[in-house]
């Protein structure tokens, strides 16, 4: 959600200037020379993966794998572990709430392997993750469950404790989505209960084209190579290669260097700032937006209430308004809201809609700016009705 406004810096200072920094200073690859500027540029990389362990209490820094996004650590863990671990009569659990990016590469993976892919409904009244359909649904057929913690379009947060729990009572392992979690609430992987996490440094002011995988270590070392080039070796020969350790085994080629060291310039802001201060506010701010949509007439807004919710964002529908519509006048405005299925195309089929469009509020936004937006919002619906 973005009001009006005549300057907007999308990314802290901090941020800005890490990447400059490493653009203009040390600019050189890592692992690799061993004059200064290699080594220079080395160290801040690596520093940036321990700060990216110590914002999860990882036990090692050793167990966060640098990936582009968090879709790209989904990938790896299907690709890795899914297609050496599963196979027919296998069974992987997903939600109707996934975004694509959780969803399609487990549909490859056991469309390679013959394993089955289920899916877990909404409860009716809050559309929320049926927990005791979940509960059904496992077996000593399930292998992996893998599921959004904080859903980008409901605002749904799960049950962490009873899914990891469950899960691992019938030997199955936990993969779960963090991407709208760890800019919001502090995240400790020691006792989430999860095998595996993912996130994306751009939800918490970080740059684009950087997120991270955090696995268990003793579980990232039984995974084989998702993709194959220079820096994940430790011997190459003509007819066969062996391996280096994770992370290392999983980083292939030339990382996304700058962006692994403005996430962790990101890291340091959001630390500052205190995950518990950001989620305090952002319960305030989702509630208050919460309520101040709620008033408009003929407006749906999808997910639990306020006090269910582990994220601020509201996605919503106006009765005889196109989301994308809304969107472009709004946009007209000065209020940028997203608007399309946000690639949950099969939570949307499942709601019976086609679209909606979503406010997201931040750190960065305020209750005046809420205020802002909906008083746009409905001068908008008057225009367009």
């Amino acid at each position: 959600m973005l009001p009006k406004r005549n300057l907007w810096l999308p990314k802290p200072k901090q941020v800005l200037e890490a990447l400059r920094a490493y653009n203009e200073g040390y600019n050189a690859n890592v692992h690799r020379g061993v004059h200064y500027l290699a080594a220079k540029a080395t160290s801040a990389y690596e520093e940036a993966r321990a700060k990216v362990a110590g914002l999860i209490n990882a036990r090692s820094s050793r167990e966060i794998v640098f990936t582009p996004n968090a879709t790209a650590g989904l990938n790896l863990v299907a690709q890795s572990w899914g297609r050496n671990n599963l196979g027919p009569g296998d069974e992987v659990i997903v939600s109707v709430a996934e975004h694509h990016s959780n969803l399609v590469p487990w549909q490859m993976a056991c469309q390679a392997t013959g394993a089955t892919l289920r899916a877990v409904p909404l409860t009716k009244d809050t559309q929320e993750i049926d927990m005791q359909a979940f509960k059904d649904m496992l077996s000593e057929k399930t292998k992996v469950v893998a599921l959004v913690y904080v859903s980008n379009m409901l605002g749904s947060i799960l049950d962490t404790d009873y899914i990891a729990e469950e899960t691992h009572k019938v030997g199955a392992k936990l993969l779960l989505d963090c991407s709208q979690v760890v800019p919001n609430m502090p995240v400790d992987v020691q006792s989430l209960g999860a095998d595996w996490i993912v996130a994306t440094g751009h939800k918490f002011c970080g740059p684009t084209g950087i997120g991270f995988l955090w696995g268990r270590g003793d579980l990232l070392e039984e995974m084989p190579p998702y993709l194959g080039g220079g820096e994940m070796i430790e011997n190459v020969f003509l007819d066969h290669s062996t391996y280096a350790p994770p992370p290392s085994r999983f980083e292939p080629g030339t990382p996304p260097i700058a962006e692994a060291i403005g996430m962790g310039a990101a890291v340091d802001y959001i630390s500052a700032l205190g995950l518990e201060n950001i989620h305090s506010y952002e319960q305030e701010l989702g509630g208050y937006l919460y309520e101040k949509l709620s008033a408009v007439p003929e407006l749906t807004i999808y997910g639990p209430p306020p006090e269910k919710r582990g994220s601020p964002l509201c996605s919503f529908n106006v009765e005889g308004v196109h989301a994308t519509d809304l969107s472009t006048f709004l946009d007209f405005e000065g209020i940028a809201v997203r608007s399309g299925h946000h690639c949950t195309q099969p939570l949307h089929h499942y709601l019976g809609i086609n679209a909606s469009a979503r406010a997201s509020p931040y750190i960065y936004n305020t209750k005046g700016e809420v205020d802002t937006f909906v008083d746009e919002l409905q001068s908008v619906l008057k225009f367009l009705k």
